[in-house]
C-alpha cells in the first residue's frame, strides 16, 4: 500500500535526523541527480531505428534548474552540481534573491551557469529565458519547497505561466519526451497543494516527481496527481513518519486489491458468496439497471436480485438471465442508478408522497430505495427486515438519504452530485469547488452524513472513518455514460461478499470501495486499450481483470 504524509508529519520525522547532523539535503540531491541521469540515459529520443531502447550518453546533454529560495531549490542546485561533474551542461534559472547559497556555490564550482531573474538589471530577455528552458533535455523544478501554499507568485509565477503558455502554443498535446524537455519536479510540482492536491494557479506538468523521505498527499490527490507524472520515492532514512496519526492518504496497490478480493472455496454456494439486491433503472432509463446488474454478475456476485418495475425487469432478465426479479433476503443493496432524484429532499426524507419526483417518473423506485435505506441504516426492526446490510447509494438515491448513515453505506456521487448533497445540508459549494478540493469536500460529506463517500473522477477519492484513499487507475476514456452504473454493481457485489463484516468493521467499506474503483479502472483499460470504451464493455471486461488480479496477486 502506498501511503502519503502531510508536510508537518514529514518535518517532524526529519527533526531528530537533522539534530544528529544527518546530511538530508546531500542525500536527497545525490538521489535526485541519479534519477535525472537515468532519465537522460533512457530518453525516448535515444531509440534505435527499429524502436529498441538504447542507452544514451549523459555527457553533453542540457539540464535547466528552476530554482527558488527553499530547500527544494537547494536540492536542485546540489543535484545540478553532481550532473555538471558528469558532463551535463547545467544552467540554473534563479527566481529568488536568496537561493540556497551553498548549493549555488557548488553548482558554480562544478561549471554550471546561472541566470538570475531576481536581478532586473542583469535579466536576460524574457523570450530568451523561456526558449532556454524549453530547449533543454531535462528541466528540474525546484521553485518552491513543500511548505509553500497557494499559487506561485512573483517571478516564479510569471515564469511558469510563460512556460506553460509557450509549451501549449508549440504543442497543444504536449505530454513528454519528443515534443519538449523532460520535466522532473522536486518533492511536488511547484504550485500544487502539497497537503491537499489543489492547483490554484499555473503548474509546469512533471513527467516525474522525485519526492524525498515520504510521499506527500498532493501526489496522490486530484487534481494535482495528474500533474506529477511518475513518482519516485527517495529514502533518506526517516523513521516512523506520521506516528500514531498514520498517513493522510493511502492508495491500494495490486497486492492489496488481491488480498481484499473474495474468492469462493469448495464449500461455498450462491448464498454464501453474497446476494446483492439492485434497485436501479426506470422505464425511461432501463439501461442503467442492465449495466449495474451485469457488472454485479460479472464481478462474481453469488446472486443478483433485481427490484423494479416489471417492464424494466423484463429488459434486465433478457440481458442477464442469471438475475432474479423477485423479493428475498440480500446481503447488500445497490441503489439509485438510472433513477431520478427526488426534487424535494425534505419531502423524500419524511416519506410523504412520491419524493417530489412523481411516481410516473420513478415508477415506484423511490419507495423501494427508502425501504432499502431503512434496512441499511437500521431504521426498521430487525425482527421484520433481518439484520442491517451494507449499501451502495448512487444517482437518484442520494436525494433520499436519511440524516445519518453508518459507514457501511457507501455514497458514490460525481462532483456535481456531491455539491448538491452538500448544499442540501447547508454547505456553500458548487461543482467547481468540489473539483478544486475533492478531499476536503468528500471528508465534509462523510462528517455530515456518517456514510463512506466515494467521489468519482479521473482520480477517485474515498473517505471513511479510518481515513482517505485515492485511486487513479482508469483511462480518460472511462468518462462515459453508464460507467458509474457499472461501478455501482461492481461495488455492490464486493460489499455483498463481505456482508456482515462490513457492518461490524466501520473502516472496511472504504477499503473495499477503493478496491472496486481500482478494478473498475483496470476494466476500463482492458476493454479497449488506448481507445474509447462503452460502459457495457467495461462490465464485460471484469471477469478477465479479476482473474488476472488473482493469478498475479
Amino acid at each position: 500500500m502506498i501511503e502519503a504524509f502531510t508536510v508537518a508529519q514529514v518535518r517532524a520525522a526529519e527533526e531528530p535526523l537533522l539534530a544528529r547532523g544527518v546530511p538530508l539535503m546531500e542525500r536527497a540531491a545525490f538521489a535526485l541527480a541519479t534519477v535525472v541521469a537515468q532519465d537522460l540515459r533512457r530518453g525516448a529520443r535515444g531509440r534505435t531505428p527499429d524502436g529498441a531502447a538504447r542507452p544514451r550518453r549523459v555527457t553533453g546533454r542540457r539540464a535547466v534548474l528552476l530554482v527558488g529560495s527553499g530547500n527544494n531549490g537547494g536540492d536542485a542546485l546540489f543535484a545540478g552540481a553532481y550532473l555538471a561533474r558528469r558532463g551535463v551542461v547545467v544552467e540554473a534559472v534563479c527566481t529568488s534573491e536568496h537561493p540556497h547559497a551553498e548549493g549555488l556555490a557548488a553548482l558554480r564550482r562544478a561549471g554550471g551557469r546561472v541566470i538570475d531573474l531576481a536581478a532586473p538589471a542583469g535579466r536576460a530577455p524574457w523570450s530568451h529565458v523561456v526558449a532556454t528552458v524549453l530547449s533543454a533535455d531535462v528541466v528540474v523544478d525546484g521553485l518552491v519547497g513543500i511548505g509553500a501554499t497557494g499559487a506561485l507568485r512573483g517571478v516564479a509565477g510569471d515564469l511558469v505561466g510563460a512556460l506553460v503558455a509557450e509549451r501549449s502554443r508549440r504543442s497543444p498535446g504536449w505530454s513528454g519526451p519528443g515534443s519538449g524537455p523532460w520535466v522532473v519536479a522536486v518533492d511536488a510540482p511547484s504550485g500544487t497543494g502539497v497537503d491537499d492536491g489543489s492547483v490554484p494557479g499555473p503548474v509546469l506538468r512533471a513527467d516525474r516527481t522525485v519526492t524525498v523521505g515520504a510521499l506527500k498527499p498532493g501526489l496522490l490527490l486530484p487534481p494535482a496527481t495528474h500533474l506529477a507524472g511518475a513518482v519516485t520515492l527517495v529514502d533518506v532514512g526517516l523513521e516512523d513518519v506520521g506516528g500514531a496519526a498514520g498517513p493522510r492518504v493511502r492508495r491500494l496497490e495490486r497486492a492489496d486489491v488481491a488480498r481484499l478480493w473474495p474468492v469462493p472455496g469448495p464449500t461455498d454456494q450462491k448464498y454464501t458468496r453474497g446476494v446483492l439486491g439492485v434497485v436501479a433503472g426506470t422505464p425511461t432509463f432501463p439501461g442503467a439497471a442492465v449495466l449495474a446488474v451485469t457488472a454485479a454478475v460479472r464481478a462474481g456476485a453469488g446472486m443478483v436480485r433485481y427490484r423494479g418495475p416489471d417492464d424494466v425487469a423484463h429488459v434486465v432478465v433478457s440481458a442477464r438471465p442469471e438475475a432474479v426479479p423477485a423479493e428475498g433476503r440480500v446481503q447488500a443493496w445497490a441503489l439509485g442508478s438510472g433513477i431520478p432524484a427526488a426534487e424535494d429532499r425534505l419531502t423524500a426524507r419524511e416519506g410523504g408522497g412520491d419524493g417530489g419526483g412523481g411516481r410516473s417518473a420513478d415508477a415506484g423506485q423511490h419507495e423501494r430505495i427508502r425501504y432499502a435505506l431503512a434496512v441499511a441504516c437500521g431504521l426498521l426492526s430487525e425482527d421484520v427486515t433481518g439484520p442491517r446490510v451494507p449499501a451502495v447509494v448512487d444517482a437518484g438515491a442520494l436525494s433520499l438519504l436519511p440524516d445519518r448513515c453508518p459507514p457501511s453505506v457507501v455514497l458514490t456521487p460525481h462532483a456535481g452530485e456531491l455539491a448538491t448533497l452538500l448544499s442540501a445540508r447547508g454547505e456553500d459549494v458548487d461543482r467547481e469547488g468540489v473539483e478544486a478540493e475533492p478531499l476536503r469536500w468528500a471528508r465534509r460529506s462523510h462528517d455530515l452524513t456518517g456514510a463512506t463517500v466515494l467521489l468519482k473522477g479521473a482520480a477517485t477519492v474515498v473517505v471513511g472513518p479510518d481515513g482517505a484513499w485515492s485511486q487513479a487507475d482508469g483511462p480518460a476514456w472511462l468518462a462515459t455514460a453508464g460507467a458509474g452504473d457499472v461501478l455501482t454493481g461492481l461495488l455492490g457485489a464486493l460489499l455483498a461478499a463481505y456482508g456482515e463484516r462490513v457492518v461490524q468493521e466501520p473502516g472496511l467499506a472504504a477499503e473495499l470501495a477503493a478496491a472496486a474503483a481500482t478494478v473498475h479502472g483496470w476494466a476500463g483499460a482492458r476493454a479497449n486499450p488506448g481507445g474509447p470504451v462503452a460502459a457495457l464493455d467495461v462490465a464485460e471486461a471484469l471477469p478477465g481483470v479479476v482473474a488476472n488480479l488473482l493469478r498475479r496477486g
